[in-house]
């Protein structure tokens, strides 16, 4: 098992005297399932900040900045930004954070919601479809988007970039009560942010440099 996230963590326990740290592949329900039983300690998989997950659970510092982007096919130009999905149908897995974004968006847009199909398809397979025109577009993140598009010669897609006045950072999440070793992940996160780690990761897995910015990681 090896990617971005799972290499920052092997480097945040590496020589760790008084942790151990092993390694689960959950689906993705499993993940909070799993920090509410306290089956797991930490998770990472991608996860951003919401209200609800902050009180449920800890968020350590940031590992990376990962701004969602619209894809879409290159030929298709009726999709130029969010104001013009209504209509436009998409393939969404439940409780995922793009899914409730766009459940809110149907919620403000009833006159013209967003067509929203559920899936249980891993993120590259949905690409594949979109790539063959079995939806219109899709929202998700720009890393995730340009790993697949690069991996799978997708080359039919475009990617569209999408304002934000939030900070789009990925986060390791912790169970409720494990303060201790949060504050060992933060200053841990901050050493390998310095000493270049997260960096040459970085661009080990994703090509280029996607870290938050230094006065987030604290």
């Amino acid at each position: 098992m090896t990617g971005y996230e799972i290499e920052v963590v092997r480097a945040i326990f590496k020589d760790s005297d008084k942790y151990d740290v092993k390694f689960e592949k959950t689906e993705w329900s499993g993940v909070f399932a799993g920090l509410d039983a306290d089956r797991y300690t930490m998770a990472v998989n991608n996860l951003s900040y919401t209200k609800e997950r902050a009180e449920k659970y800890l968020y350590a510092a940031p590992i990376a900045q990962n701004p969602n982007v619209l894809v879409v096919k290159k030929d298709d130009n009726s999709i130029k930004s969010l104001d013009d999905i209504g209509g436009k149908s998409t393939e969404i897995v439940q409780a995922t954070t793009s899914a409730k974004q766009l459940e809110e968006y149907n919620k403000q847009h009833a006159d013209n919601p967003t067509i929203l199909n559920y899936t249980k398809a891993d993120f590259q397979q949905i690409m594949v479809r979109l790539s063959d025109g079995q939806f219109d577009y899709k929202i998700f993140d720009k890393i995730g988007v340009e790993t697949v598009i690069k991996n799978q010669g997708l080359d039919n897609l475009k990617v569209i970039e999408l304002p934000s006045d939030q900070q789009p950072y990925v986060y390791p999440l912790l169970a409720k009560g494990q303060d201790e070793l949060k504050s060992f992940v933060d200053k841990r996160i901050q050493e390998l942010y310095k000493d270049g780690t997260l960096e040459k990761l970085s661009k080990q897995f994703f090509g280029d440099t996607y870290l938050p910015a230094e006065a987030d990681i604290k």
